[in-house]
Order: structure tokens, then sequence, then C-alpha cells
């Protein structure tokens, strides 16, 4: 299939299914759920795909969907997107505001949903017409904001046989039709730290008598990052910053206890392989000098995303095809962190950021309460997702003598 047959395809498919899929959209986003709890949505997703044709299969959980497009013959490509919401109250005023008191789709993932189930609505005409070389496999995941969702479903087989993977998320600071691309890293290791610390309390009149904790406790708030940043290399972009401090019920007592918690970010993945050992060996280092003893408890987040530079040039030359001239922005590494890293662990393939802001209009950060996007962007992001499975499955087909020479020029 060339690429005017495409775009003139995508046209056809979107005239006819468009304001359906925002209909569908607005229908997750009043009915937002948590990850692993996401069974209504999985139950909408479900739907939509068996009266497709197609088999969804539903994880052990009996939340989120793996399912198969086209036929076993030639490589799979994978495609991905996450199902869960934020426990966030919703603040904006629209009619399709969220109807569940402090969950909101504050991170696009029903932007994210919507796109795969119309990219795999598409597909299924294309296998049923002969046109598909190879197979989709659709990959709806659950709990990404945990996160965990992505591991449960590569212990379900989810990524197995697949020869390549792709995956987007909304950007409010890229315009409706753009999208960036990042060969390389393009998110951070994301991991979360609580330091517990105990010694004995007392009168503040007399602090030479106790641990004084608060005290102790402030240095390792401070210490602890200030240290982290002179023992490791700053291209890593190592940060430990904190969200949590609690300590002490009195003005005039020295507590026994507090606790400290905050995430571990980083940019570099051998930084972030050493980054636990390193934060316990500062912090036994800073809290023996202060006489108080702390533990610590490192939960693994997730690893960045390190997109394969053949799968972005993959997605380059669908955006190409598919949205257009100038459609390619290049976008920059973030401190974000995003479970699709597991799978660029195991098989190739890339993310991408996909332009959800209105040309002129405001920028809505995610995981704010407000978090809104221009619902032109769900076209946007089924003509690209489409393109890129055409276009991989294509690039990774062995050539035979039937094969035209040009397939998606």
């Amino acid at each position: 299939m060339r690429g005017r047959e495409l775009r003139g395809e995508l046209d056809a498919f979107l005239a006819e299914t468009e304001r359906d899929l925002v209909a569908f959209r607005r229908d997750l986003h009043m009915y937002p759920e948590l990850g692993f709890a996401e069974y209504r949505t999985t139950q909408r997703i479900v739907e939509r795909l068996t009266a497709a044709g197609l088999a969804p299969s539903v994880l052990p959980r009996g939340t989120g969907i793996i399912c198969d497009v086209g036929s076993g013959d030639g490589p799979t490509v994978a495609l991905r997107a996450d199902i869960d919401a934020l426990p966030l109250q919703d603040e904006k005023d629209a009619a399709y505001r969220s109807t569940v008191p402090g969950a909101c789709h504050a991170c696009g993932h029903d932007v994210h949903t919507t796109i795969l189930l119309g990219t795999s609505l598409f597909l299924a005409q294309q296998a049923a017409a002969g046109l598909l070389p190879g197979r989709v496999r659709l990959i709806f995941q659950p709990a990404e904001e945990l996160p965990g969702g992505a591991l449960e479903v590569m212990a379900q087989g989810g990524i197995s046989g697949v020869d390549r993977i792709f995956g987007l998320h909304c950007d409010p600071r890229l315009d409706v039709g753009q999208v960036g691309l990042k060969p390389g890293p393009i998110t951070s290791a994301c991991d979360r730290l609580a330091v517990r610390v105990s010694g004995p309390g007392g009168h503040t009149a007399r602090p030479h008598l106790t641990a004084d904790l608060v005290f102790a406790l402030a240095k390792i708030l401070t210490e602890l990052p200030a240290a982290l940043s002179r023992r490791i290399d700053p291209r890593s972009s190592l940060s430990l910053v904190w969200g949590r401090v609690e300590a002490g019920s009195a003005a005039n007592a020295i507590p026994d206890d507090g606790i400290a918690e905050g995430t571990v970010r980083c940019l570099d993945e051998n930084a972030w392989h050493v980054a636990p050992d390193l934060i316990k060996s500062l912090l036994e280092s800073v809290a023996g000098a202060y006489g108080v003893e702390a533990e610590m408890e490192y939960t693994r987040g997730v690893p960045p995303v390190v997109n394969d530079e053949m799968s972005v040039e993959m997605l380059a030359e669908a955006a190409q095809r598919a949205l257009g001239a100038g459609s390619v922005a290049p976008t920059q590494q973030s401190l974000g962190g995003e479970d699709f890293a597991w799978y660029l662990e195991s098989i190739p393939g890339a993310f991408a950021r996909l332009g959800t802001r209105s040309p002129g209009g405001r920028t809505y950060d995610i995981h704010q309460g407000t978090f809104d996007v221009d619902e032109e962007a769900i076209g946007m992001g089924v003509r690209l997702m489409a393109a890129t499975a055409l276009t991989a499955l294509w690039e990774s087909r062995p050539v035979t003598a039937t094969d035209p020479i040009t397939t998606l020029a």
C-alpha cells in the first residue's frame, strides 16, 4: 500500500468512526478506574473488539487485554496503550468530567486507549481485506501508574514472539498534528525511597540528652541529595527529591521516630543500577554522624525508556506518510517515568509523544486535575499508530519475488 493510498483509507475510516471514538474517550473519561481495577474499562474495550470480529483475551486479574490482529505468517508488531487513571480530583468544567470522586484521567490514558481501539478497528479491516503483511498484537495494559502493569503483561507472554513494539503518550507541549521523537533515552528511571529514622526522644530543653531526631532528619533531607550529586556523574541527572516528611506532634517534645519519602529519578541506566547501594551508604554516613538509626526502603520503579533508533525511524516514516511533512518534531528526554521501558529491555521498539494542544491554545499539564486534550489528537494518533504498524510489518518482512518493488513508499 502506497503512502497516498494509506492516507486515503485512514481518512475514509476516520470520517466514519472519529465521532464515535471521541464519544468512547469521553465515556472512559467520565468513569476512570485506577490501576488493576479497570474492570469497566476492560469490558468496554472487549465489547468493541469482539464486535469487530477480533478475539480479545483478558489478563488473569480481570483487567487489561491482549488481542492479535492478522495471521502468524510474517513478523509480529505490538502496539501498547495504558488504560488506568490517576488518584486525582477532576477539576475541569466539562460535560464529560469524571463522575468518580478522587479519580481522573489526568495523564491522557483514556486518549491512548481510544487511539489503540481505533487503530485496532482499522487494522481489523486491513486484515479482512488481506492487506496486513503479518500480525499486530494489541496490548491494552493495566496499571501503568503504579507501576507493574507492563510486568504483568510480560508475565502472561504478552510480548512473546513480538519482533518490535510501539507506544505513545499525550504531550500537551506539542500542537495537534505533531509527533515528538527521540532516539535513545526519552524518559528517566523513577524509584521511590522511604527513610525511617529513630532515636531517643525527650524534652526540647535538653536536646543533648536525646538524638535530636528532627535536626538529624533535617540533615538527612539536605545532605543526602547534596552528597549524592557529588558521587555520581552529573550527566546522569540522578536526582533525589523529597515529597513527604513527618516527625513529632508537639513543639516542645523531640520525637523518637520520623519518616521522609521521595523519588529518585535518573536519565542514565548505569547510574540507575548503582543508585540504591550508593544512597544506602550515604544515608548511613549522615545518620551515624548525628547518632540516629536510619532504615531505608528502596522500591524499584522503572528504568529509562530507551528508544531503538531503527524503530524511531519507522515512526518518523509513518508520521510523514499519515500526518504529512513537518509533523515530526524533536523532543527532549524527560525526568518522568514510564513502564513501557520494561518492554524495551526485552525487544526493540520506540515510544512517541503525541501533540494534544490546540494550536495557539492553552497548555494543560499532565498529572493535574485540569488536564484535557484537543480531541483531534485522537484521529492523529490512529493515523500514526496504524501507519507505524504497517510500516514496521513491511520493513521487517522478508522480501520475496512476488512482493512489489515499493510497498509503502
